[in-house]
């Protein structure tokens, strides 16, 4: 990749983050202000990033089109919709699809909770393939070859003391996961959240997404999730039917 492109690259994630400074963006790329600030400038004019008030960058509004885009480009978000929200007028929990994109799992729509406490969750942002009810569901059931050259390149970091950090681990809960349908996140990946999730088939009655029913442990823990399964198993199966999935 040229060098220019990838150092625009690494910019706009970096204030994605959080609003930079000039004198951040260049010590993060590792180069002389003046450069750093063209670079800026140059995003800043095609409306990829935006400068504050006090002289910081944040996002430009171009990228908001354009997520909207790729979003809608996706077919399952939309064929999902009304059932998402279904299942989350049934329950009040917040209600994820994720979709595989790639070598991702990307969150692909979200309907929040009730309560006032926002998952840290967003959409078009990577869920954990190991560490997230979403990610090990997905996995589960996808085609073996496929799932194991994502899993091999994937960091099995311990995020908390319920992460499942090796790959033999790993693989004994996968084969659980296929016997009984369904995921949890028992804090995976935060220890003050709990998941469940099950899979989305496509026409071909391949996996290629997973909704989930997420909540905060104090406001329902892991057993009350697992008592809204059969719910959730449903709204699987009907999303899957209108993606085409026969099976």
């Amino acid at each position: 990749m040229s060098q220019t492109v990838q150092r625009a690259i690494s910019i706009v994630e970096f204030i994605a983050e959080r609003a930079r400074s000039l004198n951040e963006v260049a010590a993060h790329l590792g180069m002389h202000k003046s450069s750093a600030l063209r670079l800026l400038q140059t995003l800043e004019a095609n409306g990829f990033a935006r400068r504050t008030e006090d002289g910081r960058y944040v996002l430009g509004t171009r990228l908001i089109s354009l997520a909207q885009q790729s979003l809608d480009a996706l077919d399952t978000r939309q064929a999902a919709a009304p059932h998402l929200r279904r299942l989350h007028h049934a329950c009040g929990h917040t209600i994820h699809l994720a979709e595989l994109v790639g070598s991702e799992i990307v969150y692909a729509d979200k309907v929040e909770a009730e309560d006032a406490v926002r998952i840290y969750s967003r959409i078009g942002r990577p869920a954990s393939l190991h560490a997230s009810a979403v990610g090990k569901v997905i996995m589960a059931f996808l085609d073996p070859q496929r799932a194991d050259r994502l899993l091999s390149a994937a960091a099995l970091t311990p995020h908390t003391g319920t992460t499942f950090t090796t790959r033999a681990a790993l693989d004994d809960e996968l084969a659980r996961i296929r016997t009984r349908g369904w995921a949890v996140d028992d804090g995976e990946f935060e220890g003050f959240v709990n998941c469940v999730a099950a899979p989305i088939r496509d026409t071909t009655g391949a996996v290629c997404g997973a909704v989930s029913i997420t909540s905060l442990k104090v406001i329902a823990p892991l057993s009350e999730l697992t008592a809204l399964v059969p719910a959730l198993l449903r709204t699987a199966d009907d999303i899957s039917r209108e993606l085409g999935c026969t099976g």
